[in-house]
């Protein structure tokens, strides 16, 4: 079967075999990424018609008990220069956020034992008691049951744990011995359980990827079936053992939300950050390539620069009202228009 038999046969069953992802992984073309950019296009347009939800997103401390290979924020990464934001300020960004028309506020950290999740857990009632009629995302990494469920009782809407790799083996090799990867697709099952709307996501490129390894990440999304799915290039970061390997392809990264688009139709789907910075206008031919998500910074502007994941991170050097407008003048330029609607997971 050929590539776009294969990328109309998803569009018909939202599901394929291992070695036919496979296929369109290792021979796809510029002109299947076209044509599945386009189905994908028709199908997020049929259904969201041309309205791109914005979130703002807060990154509140780049403090992290983990040592991730890829991370710029890793543990062991002495040149961090780290931050932490109290309550008051993370309010505070959530205040301007609202000024702006925002509904959503994700709120991302490393994990920071500082904030544990009863910590959290009334940072996300005073923003609810002060903003009930918006959506509190977190991105907070691994916890246990009890505390997500304390998170979710607290009023938390969302949850984004990108699981990064379906595989275990390419797991191990982009994480220390002292990280799980049974722990990673628990915590993601607890979530569900709980009622979150949940956003799972990987690394396209990342060290030791394989065509395989991406394959057996699409068929875990078409089981899991994620309400958000977070996808960007790699991008290494200087200060990491993984400084020297190249980025990820930002051809496959397009390639691979119009096909998560095609296979999930109503997936809340973000032109992410990542792929702005691998190449100028990504984030925009992400819309174009199905995405219907875009996550402006909230962050005070002096910490902006020091939550830096990896190399090169747009957006770090404006101010968030800035940022904004300079997103709107973008979408409207290639025909969408961003709307601040909560923009929750409806089938």
């Amino acid at each position: 079967m050929d590539n776009r038999s294969l990328i109309d046969r998803l569009k018909d069953t939202h599901s394929l075999e291992r070695e036919q992802w496979i296929q369109l992984i290792d021979t796809f073309t510029d002109a299947d990424r076209e044509y599945a950019a386009d189905t994908a296009r028709a199908v997020a347009q049929g259904i969201f018609g041309h309205d791109i939800y914005i979130r703002g997103i807060i990154e509140f401390s780049n403090i992290c008990r983990n040592d991730c290979l890829y991370c710029g924020i890793r543990r062991s990464n002495t040149s961090a220069e780290r931050y932490r934001l109290d309550e008051d300020e993370i309010i505070s960004c959530c205040d301007a956020g609202r000024r702006m028309g925002f509904m959503t506020f994700v709120l991302q950290c490393g994990e920071d034992g500082a904030y544990p999740a009863q910590r959290l857990a009334a940072l996300v009632q005073r923003i609810k008691e002060r903003h009930p009629d918006c959506a509190v995302t977190l991105s907070a990494g691994e916890m246990e049951y009890a505390d997500y469920k304390l998170l979710r009782e607290a009023g938390a809407d969302r949850y984004l744990l990108r699981h990064e790799t379906a595989s275990e083996e390419h797991y191990k090799r982009l994480h220390p011995a002292s990280m799980s990867f049974s722990h990673r697709m628990k915590c993601l099952e607890d979530l569900r359980e709980l009622g979150f709307q949940v956003g799972a996501g990987m690394m396209i490129g990342s060290p030791y990827q394989t065509s395989g390894d991406l394959a057996e990440d699409m068929l875990f999304l078409g089981r899991f079936r994620p309400h958000m799915i977070g996808i960007g290039p790699f991008i290494p970061h200087k200060d990491t053992p993984f400084a020297d390997m190249p980025a990820g392809s930002y051809e496959l990264t397009l390639f691979i939300l119009s096909l998560c688009r095609i296979m999930l139709p109503h997936v809340l789907l973000p032109a992410t950050t990542a792929l702005g910075t691998i190449r100028p206008g990504g984030r925009e031919q992400g819309v174009l390539a199905g995405a219907n998500v875009i996550m402006p910074n909230l962050s005070p502007d002096e910490v902006k620069k020091k939550y830096m994941l990896y190399d090169n991170k747009i957006c770090t050097d404006e101010s968030s009202d800035k940022c904004v407008r300079c997103i709107d003048l973008r979408l409207e330029r290639i025909g969408y228009r961003p709307v601040s609607a909560r923009g929750d997971y409806h089938v």
